[in-house]
């Protein structure tokens, strides 16, 4: 008797093997038999109907820190087929963290990844300190797996105080860091994050920008006794940075035997020779006996924006910036209504032309502004007999700041550059950035964009190789055990969907934030039901579950 049976499945068990038509029978949380037309009853059946069974997606590049506080399913992750979940990147989780540097960090969460303010002051209760307190906070009612990193930043950050961000560490204080690191590994850390390129609330450098190779490889010391990952953001907008930073990354893994990762790896249409500059030496590295993994989104970017939040978009300008990031509601309506300002803000935005064709008004809420909804702002613009740019500023003020504009498919969308990239050997699918970039960035649908564009549309990949890359192939990366594979034994993580439907989701824009705040989601199309530890998550008929079945990986328990 199992407890849960999955029957006329089209078993994909992530090994990269060919599909087979069979069943999966589940006891206990875990595979305990799978082939052919299994015999034998079940509590629980679930036909797939000739869907693709395979074991849950692994989302490795995430911002869900804050998110499982009040939300222990990660939404919309699970309606991906995604069900382990790492956060923490980019040098930043939200532990070790000492109270008096709360709102320092929420300053950083909030430069970096765009996670607004209201977020944090209306849905985050701060009752813990330590790595461990955090993941048990995370732990209570959580529905997905949770691999996290621990950031370097908040390590600096909690032994050095303000000369975090002034200068590198002294050898007691990196001891100390390195016994905090020790600390974290011990609850349950994956690994470490750290960054070569973000800034902080103030435009200054992050604090593990400050550290030297010294400090680096020390903590990469403590990585290698428990055999975790390191993770980095490169220089990615250089070429040759990026080379050096594979070279240092190769040295790191070789000298300490540790899987290092780097994200992202992206094609757009001016860096294509740099890509592949960088593709040649990771291969060198992986030669010598290195591992260097560089993470490729599926995914083209899309930029879904308003100026009532801070926008990415214009960080680059300094008057925009200025405004975004420092002025209220009323403050920014007053910047665009004076002449002067406006005129200086045009000025600056004077650059992004090359965009005003692709940028389109997409949500509007007064109704003589609702049949422009869908059009361009150059076409706007030639309507209005006025500029993209004026037009943009106009109906921000016609509505009050809440016109919201959508520039799909930024880069990354040279099918044949990214196919050939996601194919290769030493190529691992990741940076999906969910859970940060709320208000702007879409950040969801990587797993339904690999299945639908790379494998049913362009047959670029087999369905057992977009499987094994999202399964198998994440799970050996970052240590995960007993995940990734359909085996007798191996925990029942499991997503069911149609190959001939998956794809991503529209995106629609939803008030769920804590503080009646907003974000832009997208759903999944094709995806019908997620299981987590051997029971549902989630469903397409049924929808989230209250089943809680998710776990901290790879768990304190799991020491090299």
């Amino acid at each position: 008797m199992f407890d849960l049976k999955i029957r006329n499945a089209l078993i994909v068990d992530g090994s990269g093997n060919p599909a087979y038509s069979g069943d999966v029978g589940i006891n206990a949380g875990r595979i305990s038999a799978i082939g052919p037309k299994l015999p034998g009853d079940a509590h629980s059946t679930i036909d797939a109907g000739g869907k693709a069974v395979a074991p849950g997606f692994i989302d490795p590049h995430t911002h869900f820190d804050a998110q499982l506080l009040w939300d222990g399913q990660a939404r919309p992750a699970l309606t991906h087929g995604i069900t382990t979940i790492v956060p923490g990147n980019c040098s930043l989780s939200l532990a070790p963290l000492k109270a008096k540097h709360r709102m320092k960090l929420v300053g950083m969460f909030n430069q970096i990844e765009e996670m607004p303010h209201i977020a944090f002051e209306q849905g985050v209760e701060w009752n813990w300190e330590t790595f461990d307190e955090y993941l048990k906070r995370i732990s209570q009612n959580l529905a997905i797996n949770v691999a996290p990193l621990v950031g370097h930043s908040l390590l600096r950050l909690w032994v050095m105080e303000d000369a975090a961000m002034q200068r590198t560490a002294s050898e007691s204080e990196i001891t100390q860091m390195m016994d905090l690191l020790r600390q974290a590994l011990d609850a349950g850390a994956v690994g470490l994050s750290t960054s070569f390129v973000d800034m902080d609330e103030t435009l200054q450098p992050v604090p593990s920008r400050y550290a030297d190779i010294h400090e680096l490889e020390s903590l990469c010391s403590v990585l290698g006794d428990y055999g975790r990952v390191l993770q980095i953001v490169p220089e990615f907008y250089d070429g040759d940075l990026t080379v050096a930073r594979v070279d240092q990354l190769a040295d790191l893994s070789r000298k300490y035997n540790i899987p290092t990762t780097f994200s992202p790896l992206f094609v757009n249409s001016d860096n294509s020779d740099a890509v592949d500059k960088v593709m040649a030496r990771v291969n060198e590295q992986f030669a010598t006996g290195a591992r260097v993994w560089p993470q490729v989104q599926t995914r083209p970017i899309d930029i879904s924006f308003s100026f009532a939040v801070p926008s990415l978009l214009f960080i680059r300008f300094p008057g925009w910036y200025q405004i975004m990031r420092f002025e209220t509601h009323d403050g920014i309506v007053a910047a665009f209504s004076d002449p002067a300002r406006r005129e200086a803000l045009i000025a600056e935005a004077a650059r992004l032309a090359p965009l005003w064709p692709r940028l389109i008004l997409r949500q509007v809420n007064s109704a003589e502004n609702q049949p422009l909804v869908g059009k361009t702002l150059a076409e706007i613009a030639e309507i209005r007999n006025s500029t993209p740019v004026d037009v943009m500023i106009d109906l921000s003020l016609e509505e009050n700041l809440d016109a919201h504009f959508l520039a799909a498919d930024m880069g990354h969308n040279d099918n044949v550059k990214v196919a050939s990239l996601l194919n290769a050997d030493n190529v691992h699918i990741g940076a999906s950035d969910g859970g940060a970039h709320i208000l702007s960035f879409s950040t969801y649908g990587d797993t339904g964009y690999l299945f639908s564009n790379f494998v049913r549309d362009q047959q670029a990949m087999s369905l057992e190789t977009a499987v094994r890359k999202l399964t198998l192939e994440t799970a050996e990366i970052w240590g995960i055990p007993e995940r990734g594979l359909l085996q007798e034994g191996y925990v029942a993580d499991i997503a069911i969907f149609d190959p001939n439907t998956i794809a991503r989701g529209a995106e629609y824009y939803v008030q769920d934030v804590p503080g009646d705040g907003s974000r832009y989601v997208r759903d999944s199309i094709g995806v019908d039901t997620v299981i987590v530890g051997g029971e549902v998550a989630w469903s397409a008929s049924d929808g989230y579950t209250s089943a809680a079945r998710g776990a901290i990986l790879p768990g304190a328990e799991q020491r090299a």
